[in-house]
């Protein structure tokens, strides 16, 4: 069940709108600036996905060890990764303003992904650049892996993140003529999308503070 949540806060973060809008942008990247190559789109997007699921994949391998070290005191780390994880949602709501979610970090390279290499190079970029402005589902799912009991199961959860937020890429470059009004009508509930996402990541935060979360999933799953 944690993997299943984790999974799908990698969807939300691709919706959010850190990542929405620059689909289009994205694509025509992964195609080289040129229209109609589906085949080097699809391939170039997949070395995307798979440069930034190695980033979030290692923070995942780095927040299960830390986990597994600080389970004697599994109380407090409930409570604490919590607390922090319904900010984070109080922040997607927007009744909470965090300013540095908000922002992005712009890494001094130029990369023209024309290549699967370049591509996947692409994706790193992309996991350190913007992982501020997805921070709060991102960082959802680290505080999961903390909370975990074994660097591999962090590695997992957050593998099912980046498989969350990686699908809807591949899909988009086989897709994107078609998700033209998909994208619209996201774009035009943004507000209502935040508050029932945020939502989400505060009900997550209360149980984890409360040691419930580990149970629920164990009884979902």
């Amino acid at each position: 069940m944690q993997f299943l949540i984790t999974f799908l806060e990698g969807i939300i973060t691709f919706i959010s709108p850190c990542v929405l809008p620059m689909i289009p942008l994205y694509i025509l990247y992964f195609a080289g600036g040129e229209e109609g190559k589906t085949r080097r789109t699809v391939a170039n997007a997949m070395g995307f996905v798979l440069g930034f699921t190695v980033i979030f994949v290692a923070l995942g391998l780095f927040a299960g060890s830390i986990g597994s070290f600080l389970t004697r005191y599994q109380t407090a780390v409930n409570l604490v990764t919590g607390i922090i994880v319904a900010i984070f949602g109080l922040h997607y709501t927007g009744l909470l303003k965090i300013a540095f979610l908000n922002k992005t970090l712009k890494p001094g390279a130029e990369v023209k992904p024309t290549t699967f290499p370049a591509a996947a190079l692409f994706g790193v970029i992309f996991a350190v650049g913007w992982s501020p402005c997805t921070g709060a589902f991102l960082g959802s799912a680290m505080l999961m892996a903390a909370n975990g009991q074994s660097w591999f199961s962090g590695m997992l959860l957050l593998l099912c993140y980046s498989v969350g937020l990686g699908i809807p890429f591949v899909l988009c470059a086989v897709l994107i003529d078609k998700l033209k009004g998909a994208f619209a009508f996201i774009k035009r509930n943004y507000r209502v999308i935040n508050v029932i996402c945020g939502s989400f990541l505060i009900l997550i935060g209360i149980l984890m503070a409360a040691g419930l979360f580990t149970q629920l999933t164990r009884l979902l799953a």
